[in-house]
């Protein structure tokens, strides 16, 4: 997989996840800074922080951690799959 291929992938696992419960398309700006991030980050604990961040500084809302850590082992799953490391 490349990585076209694997930021398309991440953006439909984003576009699903609703964390603030706005509804699909409420997020394009978040999506493409966390795609962005994706391409450096390898910790889970790493994306899910700057996941967290990069949401709240737009609503203004916090999200539990636990929540971003999930939505993290997700995206870096894709990505090792990308990168062909699993």
């Amino acid at each position: 997989m490349q990585t076209i291929e694997m930021n398309k992938k991440a953006i439909i696992l984003l576009q699903d996840w609703d964390p603030f419960q706005i509804g699909k398309g409420a997020y394009e700006v978040e999506i493409a800074d966390v795609v962005e991030e994706l391409q450096s980050l390898d910790h889970p604990t790493d994306l899910a922080k700057r996941i967290r961040e990069i949401y709240e500084h737009s609503y203004k809302i916090w999200i539990p951690i636990e929540n971003c850590m999930q939505i993290a082992y997700k995206l870096l799953a894709i990505k090792y799959e990308a990168k062909s490391i699993v």
